[in-house]
């Protein structure tokens, strides 16, 4: 039933495995992706992985930095598997217990770990326990609640209706009763109200006709006059007064102020100014960005420390000071009390870490990261500490921040090496185009994040071939022509052998965007393009037309690079559409292996503060890399991801 099981030690040192019978293949390969795609990417909150045909299921044990790994095939459902793995690495941990406290790949190695008649011992005993339970035999007609009902059942229901018609009639007169009854006191009230006129009351209650007579009494004593009429009426309301007119600073006292006709003798811009304006444009200072780029940076706050000292703090047992005597005879009790939430060697259990875990869920929500990943993040530093023996002057609170911070540091670093201009240099030696793809939702900066890539590759010396593929959105390609033009001030052609240094590829809207692709590519081959930039139009993850247009796009074209462009100041929204992007590229590729998503661009960082938690849930989701952040407006403002500044400003209280 089983196809292996293996018991390895977190260095990669193998203690026992078992294979199943008939079974040739090694489990070197799913072990191998197991340690690649879940290990070291900190994603151990949920203990099963697919892998091909195989289902693996994993334990940790942190006490002794154990893995235990059972695979079996995909298409069987063992139900007895959890169960088993916990049984046997609490047989594996009690009998190999001396061996496993000495710490060192070396002890491992010369000790003999002869596990298999245990492990077949446990395995029959859970393949027994599996058989005895068996399914659930369904139930006969006669045991169902359908052959309890009989045809008294059927004749008491009809009763009800009758009693509630009988029901229906008495609420009927029940109304005429009440109408009747409403009569009578509308005419008792009358009578009540026409006395009260008659004593001059004036329907007031007995507390306001008191104050009327003192009123009075008070009157004839000042003034000996009659009291005055307008005391107990109410005030008239006071007219609002009108809204007093702004005087602006030219609001036309003087007409000949906003006379411009000399500045400029035509009222309308001609090619002419537009074409000075365009000069004139690029004078604006952009800083150089040559090399790699810079990466984020944030202020470090000097509230570190405190907030480690608030967090200690918290686990402290305050007790209340009720007699003071005996407060100055135990001079040790307060240094015992300030002691008191540190951890001194014992073994970390999820009771200890819940309270600790659900305030850094919630630090994370409130930091943009979205809910989902925020609990499956706090579930892999649950699983990852678990039964980790603490050291003595440590506390709950920052062994587990730690652990966290680790594993965010470890998610946002890349799994593969991102270089792009080593890729292009490399595309430049065997005399083809580099080709870029920006992808994503409509409005994130598409556009603008593409020039400014453009900008950082022409400032390295390559030459840019922009393709326009946004033939849906109006103004799309009017808005590449501009950037074109900048870009061109900025970098004349004086400077690249008389020629430009970034051109536009354009055929207009209403074409289709796969075959504009390919003729820029194309284009960009015959006259000595280095890269070519590839912008398509904004679409909504549910579009199933576009997304199926962006596939076809990408398996036609085959681009060295898939980035998709996404916004930091989502949350939630980002898993939905990273997750739905690469299902609809999935969903409408042709081929076996689709070309999925390769790299993200993180923009409008400058924006959010410390809440940096989109680029921990976009990097969580895809397991991509961020490769550029923008931070700004301007050609410069472009970044790479520094991710422990990243996570600094995320781990800030």
């Amino acid at each position: 039933m089983l196809d292996f099981f293996a018991i390895f030690s977190k260095g990669g040192i193998v203690l026992w495995c078992f294979q199943g019978a008939g079974v040739s293949e090694s489990f070197t390969g799913p072990v191998n992706a197991l340690i690649r795609s879940v290990i070291l990417q900190e994603r151990t909150g949920n203990n099963s992985f697919n892998h091909n045909a195989l289902n693996l299921k994993y334990k940790l044990d942190n006490e002794f930095e154990l893995v235990f790994v059972v695979g079996f095939q995909k298409i069987l459902t063992l139900t007895y598997v959890d169960k088993f793995i916990d049984d046997v690495q609490l047989h594996f941990r009690d009998r190999y217990k001396n061996e496993l406290e000495q710490r060192g790949a070396l002890k491992f190695l010369l000790n003999n770990f002869e596990f298999g008649e245990d492990f077949h011992n446990l395995l029959r005993e859970a393949e027994d326990r599996s058989k005895a339970k068996g399914p659930v035999p369904m139930k006969n007609f006669k045991e169902s609640q359908k052959s309890q009902k009989t045809v008294k059942s059927m004749i008491e229901t009809k009763d009800g209706d009758k009693s509630k018609e009988q029901g229906g009639k008495k609420s009927k007169n029940a109304k005429k009763e009440g109408v009747s009854g409403g009569d009578q006191t509308k005419a008792a009230s009358q009578t009540v109200s026409k006395k009260t006129v008659e004593n001059g009351s004036d329907g007031l209650t007995a507390e306001e006709i008191i104050e009327r007579n003192r009123a009075k009494f008070i009157s004839k004593q000042l003034g000996g006059g009659k009291p005055d009429k307008t005391t107990s009426k109410s005030p008239k309301p006071q007219k609002p007064k009108g809204k007093a007119n702004r005087v602006w600073d030219m609001g036309g006292r003087n007409t000949g102020e906003l006379d411009y006709s000399g500045s400029n003798g035509n009222n309308y811009s001609d090619a002419q100014t537009q074409d000075h304006d365009a000069s004139a444009e690029p004078l604006i200072q952009v800083d150089s960005m040559k090399g790699d780029l810079r990466g984020v940076d944030y202020e470090s706050s000097d509230d570190d420390d405190e907030d480690e000292d608030e967090e200690v703090e918290e686990e402290r047992v305050v007790v209340p000071d009720t007699n003071k005597k005996g407060a100055k005879k135990g001079g040790f009790g307060g240094m015992f009390g300030m002691l008191k939430g540190l951890v001194g060697s014992k073994n970390l259990t999820q009771d200890d870490m819940e309270p600790v875990l659900d305030k850094m869920r919630d630090h994370l929500i409130a930091k943009n990261v979205a809910a989902e990943i925020s609990s499956q993040l706090c579930e892999s530093v649950a699983k990852k500490l678990e039964g980790k023996v603490m050291g003595t002057f440590t506390t709950v609170a920052s062994t587990v921040k730690q652990a966290l911070q680790d594993s965010l540091v470890q998610i946002l670093q890349p799994k593969r090496r991102v270089d792009i201009l080593r890729d292009v240099l490399d595309a430049r030696a065997q005399r083809k185009p580099f080709v870029i793809t920006f992808c994503g939702v409509n409005g994130v900066g598409k556009s603008t994040n593409l020039a400014k890539i453009s900008y950082w590759l022409i400032e390295n010396g390559f030459s840019v071939l922009i393709a326009a593929c946004d033939t849906f959105r109006a103004g799309a390609v009017e808005q590449l022509r501009t950037h074109q033009r900048r870009l061109n001030a900025l970098h004349p052609p004086e400077k690249h052998a008389g020629r430009p240094a970034v051109q536009l590829f354009e055929k207009g809207y209403g074409k289709d965007a796969a075959g504009i692709a390919m003729e820029a590519i194309a284009f960009a081959r015959n006259q000595g393009f280095e890269v070519v930039l590839i912008d398509t139009a904004g679409r909504m993850q549910d579009n199933a037309p576009l997304m199926t247009a962006l596939a076809k796009l990408i398996a036609v074209n085959t681009p060295d690079l898939v980035l998709f462009v996404g916004e930091a100041l989502v949350g939630n929204e980002a898993v939905d559409q990273l997750v739905k992007f690469n299902q609809a590229l999935a969903d409408h590729s042709k081929t076996d292996k689709p070309r999925l998503i390769d790299g993200i661009v993180l923009t409008k960082f400058d924006t959010i503060d410390d809440k940096v938690g989109a680029a921990i849930s976009m990097t969580y989701i895809t397991g991509q890399p961020i490769v550029f952040v923008g931070t700004g407006q301007t050609y410069s403002d472009l970044r790479s991801l520094n991710a422990r500044a990243v996570v600094s400003a995320l781990m800030k209280a």
